[in-house]
């Protein structure tokens, strides 16, 4: 039997790009931060993202229907404290916000941003997961050499010299 301080001690060594999962409800905006999230499928465009049932967005982002994944750049660190520390639409302060079809926030200088609706979900035990059928891509220019990382409870990026390393294998 594998002790869940175990298993949680195991996520913590693997490594994951940080990102914030949005939806808009009635004007105000809800969030949260995630490292669950993955491609599923480039035929539709798709992407898997879990998401704990006690997150304070989690019921918003079912009940909309849509969502935001926007992956934060290694230069966002400090945005990426705001958000995970602030509650509520005060997480969305001090950065600049864009909506494309669905109407979700989509962090505007992020390393990459999709415009996501839900297509399907799913029992993941203590999370929900989420099937998301892309609507819309955010390549901005700047921000897209590396995204930031979480590795043991804490944010993270590559150096220049790891970076490049990795691209060369």
């Amino acid at each position: 039997m594998i002790r869940a301080d175990d298993f949680r001690e195991a996520m913590q060594r693997f490594a994951g790009p940080v990102t914030a999962i949005t939806t808009i409800e009635n004007g105000i905006p809800s969030g949260l931060m995630a490292t669950a999230v993955c491609s599923l499928s480039a035929e539709p465009p798709s992407l898997i993202v879990c998401v704990n049932k006690t997150a304070s967005a989690h019921d918003t982002i079912l009940r909309q229907g849509f969502l935001g994944v926007s992956v934060l750049a290694d230069t966002q660190m400090a945005f990426a404290n705001h958000f995970a520390r602030a509650k509520g639409p005060d997480r969305f302060e001090g950065a600049l916000w864009c909506m494309q079809e669905t109407g979700a926030p989509l962090l505007a200088d992020a390393s990459v941003a999709f415009d996501c609706r839900i297509a399907q979900t799913h029992d993941g035990f203590s999370h929900t997961i989420i099937v998301a059928l892309i609507h819309d891509i955010l390549l901005p220019n700047s921000n897209a050499d590396r995204c930031l990382l979480w590795h043991r409870k804490g944010f993270v990026s590559l150096t220049a010299q790891e970076a490049e390393n990795a691209t060369a294998q």
